[in-house]
């Protein structure tokens, strides 16, 4: 086995190390001269750009289109509606000067060009106050509605403690924002896009996520309610993977965005904003991979298959080519991404090695014997199986390997996280077993300081109320007080 796998600390021993040696050997993302921010090297950016396209896709078939909005947003803009400016408040960047080029006095002596901002300037946390205030703008009928943006762009929050693709001061995303006449159309769309993450998060990622309400303690600053799709990582810890929210009227009534209805009368609109993030990239991380590195779904895998010749001599490399060649077009006809690595800068057994720590899903491989008898050996990254199959039917094989082995992360991931799913009316047992990570399905009194209570004594947090579960009656196993629902409470990233 190739160094650098050894060299890759196993997740029995340190689940935090594995995950970055996991990174930065996978070439994925390494560190910037930047505190807190990172720089997403060719493989980890061509997974990012395959979600991006699916995504952009998914949202365009509900009505939304792509624009762009500022960077840069007044300070102002942010202290008009308070619960956003507050929830935002320690994680902003803020711009407070300028400088212009160099000159100097009549003397000769260079003057300090650096100038003060009239108004400081916010680099973009999130963008709902500069797109209401261009949406006062754009709206001023019922006709100009629903009204439904997306931006791709990145935000900056300054995280003190910070992880490669979980969390960092920057990162990638893109936020949804639209504005309906009627908070029925808004709640459905928040809704809706809930349900397009779910799907995503499932075909795509092979990840299954429980969908369901945040308590208002969890919620986005300024949002009504907050929906949110929350995956359970191999740890066991939560990650919420995407989230929408049911805005009100809360952003239109801070900016003025009304419209005149049907009977010419002016209204507010209502809003709805919704976001995934470069965090995906760490989800799908934890949620498949393994002591040997990553395990990537097909429908995401920068490569889909990888073929490897094994050759003694420039001839025999020529005739294997020539058999291969056809076999590489086909697969490519038919929508699959192929690399054949015949570079004689590394041996095979190295080359194995590094495409099996980057994820790669399948390997196929022809020698001399094989080119002889008319075979390849073909191996599954998901369960590191091996066989020697007939070229003769080869693509199709492999097409149907590659929705196989799609299918089977899904399932694998699925049963794993349904058999770490609890329910506990015990406090003092919840404490013990929380320790060791699941999702625990407990009866909550609906009060925040219950709610504190959990986050101060376990660190753990209320997930979401989840949906599809059946709720019962029960008592508040902290409190002893009448339930309001079962929640999912889980140690989070």
């Amino acid at each position: 086995m190739a160094k650098e796998l050894k060299e890759l600390t196993k997740r029995s021993v340190n689940y935090s190390q594995w995950y970055n040696d996991l990174v930065m050997k996978a070439d994925m993302a390494e560190q910037s001269a930047v505190r807190g921010c990172m720089v997403i090297k060719p493989y980890g950016y061509a997974i990012w750009e395959k979600m991006q396209q699916q995504l952009d896709k998914m949202f365009k078939e509900t009505g939304a289109q792509n624009a762009y909005f500022p960077l840069l947003i007044p300070k102002s803009f942010l202290s008009r509606e308070a619960e956003h400016v507050e929830g935002f408040a320690k994680e902003c960047a803020v711009v407070t000067h300028y400088r212009l080029r160099a000159k100097e006095d009549k003397s000769g002596v260079e003057v300090d060009p650096t100038a003060k901002l009239e108004e400081e300037l916010i680099v973009r946390p999130t963008s709902e106050t500069i797109i209401w205030n261009t949406y006062k703008n754009w709206i001023h009928s019922w006709r100009d509605l629903p009204l439904m943006c997306n931006q791709w762009c990145n935000v900056m929050r300054w995280e003190m403690r910070t992880r490669p693709f979980l969390r960092t001061s920057e990162f990638l995303w893109q936020e949804g924002h639209t504005a309906h006449a009627t908070r029925e159309e808004a709640e459905e769309e928040a809704k809706k896009m809930l349900g397009v993450y779910a799907k995503f998060a499932e075909e795509w990622m092979a990840m299954p996520v429980v969908q369901g309400v945040k308590s208002e303690t969890e919620r986005f600053a300024g949002a009504l309610d907050t929906y949110t799709i929350e995956a359970m990582m191999q740890d066991g810890k939560a990650l919420q993977s995407g989230t929408s929210h049911f805005l009100g009227q809360n952003f239109a009534k801070a900016f003025e965005v009304t419209y005149l209805n049907k009977d010419n009368k002016p209204e507010y609109v209502w809003a709805t904003s919704w976001g995934v993030s470069t965090r995906l990239i760490g989800a799908l991380i934890m949620t498949h991979s393994d002591d040997n590195g990553l395990v990537l779904p097909p429908k995401l895998a920068p490569i889909q298959v990888v073929i490897v010749p094994i050759t003694k001599g420039s001839d025999q490399l020529a005739a294997i080519s020539e058999r291969l060649q056809p076999i590489i077009e086909s697969l490519r006809n038919a929508g699959i991404s192929v690399k054949y690595d015949d570079a004689d800068n590394k041996r095979p057994g190295f080359k194995f090695a590094d495409y099996e720590l980057k994820g790669v899903p399948v390997r196929l491989v022809m020698g001399g014997r094989d080119l002889e008898n008319g075979t390849l050996e073909v191996m599954r990254r998901d369960t590191l199986e091996k066989e020697t199959r007939p070229i003769d039917g080869i693509v199709e094989y492999v097409e149907q390997l590659l929705k196989e082995i799609q299918d089977n992360l899904l399932t694998k991931a699925r049963k794993w996280r349904d058999e770490r799913i609890y329910e506990c009316d015990n406090y003092e047992e919840f404490k013990e077993r929380v320790k060791d990570g699941g999702f625990f399905l407990c009866h909550w009194d609906g009060t925040a300081e219950t709610e504190a209570r959990i986050k101060e004594e376990t660190q753990a947090t209320i997930r979401c109320v989840p949906y599809g579960v059946e709720q019962t009656p029960g008592v508040d196993m902290v409190s002893g007080k009448p339930a309001v629902a079962r929640v999912i409470i889980a140690r989070s990233y």
